[in-house]
């Protein structure tokens, strides 16, 4: 009788534990639940601006029949390059680095065999002085320019970037405000949102023929700047996220 007594609380506290791990259960899937009345959207603004970061590319390039000759050459023409602008070298108006410097085997078109060597280097000059890259750019003897681009420096994006990013913000809450009214809802709360900033309009080309050779001067007899032209950008800023309808 006393195993059956205890066998019967056995099960009766196994029952109550059962029930309990259910109802809690069920409670979680109702925590749990998918929210209602969420809407996903997402909005943008953008400010044009004036591109006030150029980079100017200058490259040489060297062929023979010895890979160290034409690597020597090579280093040569770099580094006369480099001692004839490094001096007017300035943080933020121009900057200064070399990038691409490579000697490879040219070979045979028709039997594959090696014909000789080909090397390459490059130097950029980089800033918002465009005056004074333009005008070192034509010191730099055995070196032509390859490519030119324009964009847009740090200081420029964050003058505008606030001025979008008002913009983005006000007609995400526009659109919320008239999803929200046109739901049959009074208001609206803010469930998550991401920001995110590009630029549009980069403008890389590369010189061809004589449109970036310097220009001599007539009168001087001296080799002219670089006429060049920086374009527009925009400034991209997007909002996107969910709303909740109330």
């Amino acid at each position: 009788m006393q195993q059956k007594a205890v066998c019967r609380g056995l099960g009766v506290a196994l029952a109550l534990a059962v029930g309990a791990w259910g109802a809690n259960a069920m409670a979680q899937t109702v925590v749990q639940a998918a929210p209602q009345n969420v809407v996903q959207l997402s909005a943008s603004g953008s400010v044009e601006v004036t591109q006030d970061l150029l980079m100017l590319t200058l490259t040489a390039t060297e062929e023979g029949s010895n890979a160290a000759a034409v690597q020597k050459r090579l280093q040569q023409v770099v580094d006369a390059a480099l001692a004839a602008v490094r001096p007017q070298a300035q943080n933020g108006a121009m900057e200064v680095r070399t990038q691409g410097f490579t000697v490879a085997p040219r070979t045979n078109s028709k039997d594959g065999k090696l014909a000789g060597w080909q090397g390459r280097a490059q130097l950029v000059l980089e800033g918002k002085d465009f005056d004074r890259i333009t005008s070192q750019a034509t010191k730099v003897q055995g070196m032509q320019v390859s490519q030119v681009a324009f964009g847009l420096s740090k200081e420029g994006r964050a003058k505008v970037e606030g001025e979008a990013q008002q913009q983005a913000i006000s007609q995400f809450q526009a659109k919320a405000a008239s999803l929200s009214k046109a739901f049959g809802f009074r208001n609206y709360s803010l469930r998550e949102v991401s920001v995110n900033s590009n630029e549009i309009g980069m403008r890389p080309y590369m010189a061809q023929g004589a449109m970036f050779k310097s220009a001599m001067a007539a009168d001087a007899g001296e080799a002219a700047p670089l006429a060049v032209e920086a374009g527009k950008t925009q400034v991209e800023v997007q909002v996107s996220g969910s709303v909740q309808l109330q």
